[in-house]
């Protein structure tokens, strides 16, 4: 690659960047629907046209937010959890990070928001992305069921956000409970620790 192919390169990335940034202020303060083309061109500062040449239209352009977003909170959370040798620790763990971290930042919880949740939904139910970092979660490569137990996981974490629990602890525990056990497959677990069933009590 030549140096100019490069320069081009970084600097389309950069580009790129700044407009999903402004449109991710829009996305908060207005909401996902109201958010046009031409809204994010003047907030980016930037022609109409420029940001048809990144993104070919509104969807193209909620869809690479998201996927970005989802990237980065996938690369943080897997950092978090690459220690924790337990399969169901490590996916209670996971689901929990990455409720906090969309949680933390108004401008991907904003996508939970009432008026938001259709398109959010549409995104994620189809998101080929979201379900592969998912995957890497909770299940070996040659497993079968590997998607959809990444379509599950993926879907607890979405009802987390729409229909938060009275406290994170009663999250935890319906995690705990209800998802990790169908999620992770009982030949995954480090011998010596038998699966709790999802009807079985917890002990303190």
């Amino acid at each position: 690659m030549s140096s100019r192919s490069w320069l081009q390169d970084q600097r389309a990335e950069l580009a790129s960047e700044r407009i999903l940034d402004a449109a991710a202020e829009l996305f908060f303060r207005q909401g996902i629907a109201e958010t046009s083309m031409d809204d994010v061109a003047r907030a980016a500062g930037c022609s109409r046209a420029t940001v048809y040449r990144y993104f070919d239209d509104r969807e193209a352009l909620r869809i690479a937010f998201v996927h970005r977003e989802t990237r980065r909170i996938g690369t943080a959370v897997g950092a978090a959890v690459a220690g924790i040798a337990d399969p169901t620790e490590r996916v209670i763990e996971s689901v929990m990070l990455a409720v906090a971290a969309v949680r933390s930042q108004p401008t991907l919880h904003a996508w939970f928001a009432s008026a938001n949740t259709e398109i959010t939904r549409e995104i994620v139910s189809t998101s080929s992305v979201i379900h592969h970092l998912a995957a890497g979660v909770v299940a070996q490569h040659d497993d079968p069921d590997r998607c959809d137990r990444a379509r599950w996981l993926v879907r607890t974490v979405v009802s987390l956000l729409l229909i938060p629990g009275g406290s994170a602890a009663e999250e935890r525990r319906l995690v705990e409970r209800f998802v990790a056990p169908v999620v992770i497959d009982s030949t995954q677990s480090p011998p010596g620790r038998p699966q709790r069933r999802p009807n079985a009590p917890l002990h303190s």
